[in-house]
């Protein structure tokens, strides 16, 4: 793997991403998403992809917009409120839905990074979640048998990082984004800030270069704020 892992775009980054493939992307609600790339993926227009996400933005933001396209076959995610688009694409049988716990989407993502195949975790046990999967029992409590993804790549956003691909992450924008970037086959991170080797205090490194082969400064983040009005 090269020590410099610039590439100049997210056209470049993205550009061998092809039709039915499976895509981690990092972000939690509106917060930390990879902006550049998403909006590198509506316009390439590339479809039958498997997303493996939080969730999916809102309706114009976010994954909301490989949605709206329809160029999202299958949406592996936690939670589906605050998209309307996502809600009506599931409940008209449009896309293809896998809800899971968000501490089992956590862990298979971790799972895949640490090169594990599968873990056995207690979530959903006695639940739909528990439907067609292995149960076992380990002292007294039963776990189900979770696989870890098999994503072909990961994408990410980070506050900072440098040219090797060393990555630190901003508050909450950590959130999915330092798992993901340790999981997929090919990893792409976006950052805001771009710096020399050196530049990172090392202390402060959330994601080491090892697990990103592709980086690059992106441009025009909107960053939304996600605010709910209780009472007028």
């Amino acid at each position: 793997m090269p020590l410099n892992k610039v590439v100049k775009n997210a056209q470049e980054a993205c550009a061998d991403i092809q039709d039915n493939m499976t895509l981690m992307l990092g972000g939690f609600g509106l917060c930390g998403i990879p902006e550049n790339c998403i909006a590198e993926l509506v316009r390439q227009g590339v479809k039958g992809l498997t997303c493996i996400s939080n969730n999916a933005g809102v309706d114009d933001f976010g994954l909301g917009l490989l949605l709206h396209q329809r160029q999202v076959k299958k949406m592996i995610s936690s939670y589906v409120g605050e998209n309307a688009e996502f809600e009506r694409q599931m409940l008209s049988g449009e896309l293809e839905v896998e809800l899971i716990p968000q501490g089992t989407l956590a862990t298979r993502c971790l799972a895949a990074g640490y090169g594990m195949p599968a873990v056995f975790t207690p979530a959903g046990v006695g639940t739909e979640v528990a439907e067609g999967k292995e149960v076992r029992n380990f002292h007294g409590r039963d776990y189900l048998l979770e696989m870890a993804f098999d994503a072909d790549f990961a994408i990410v956003k980070a506050c900072k990082g440098d040219t090797m691909g060393n990555l630190v992450f901003r508050a909450t924008a950590r959130n999915f984004n330092p798992l993901m970037a340790m999981a997929g086959k090919i990893t792409i991170a976006e950052v805001e800030e771009l710096v020399e080797p050196g530049d990172l205090d090392p202390n402060e490194i959330h994601t080491p270069g090892i697990y990103v082969h592709r980086i690059f400064k992106g441009e025009h983040y909107e960053k939304r704020i996600e605010q709910r009005t209780v009472r007028q």
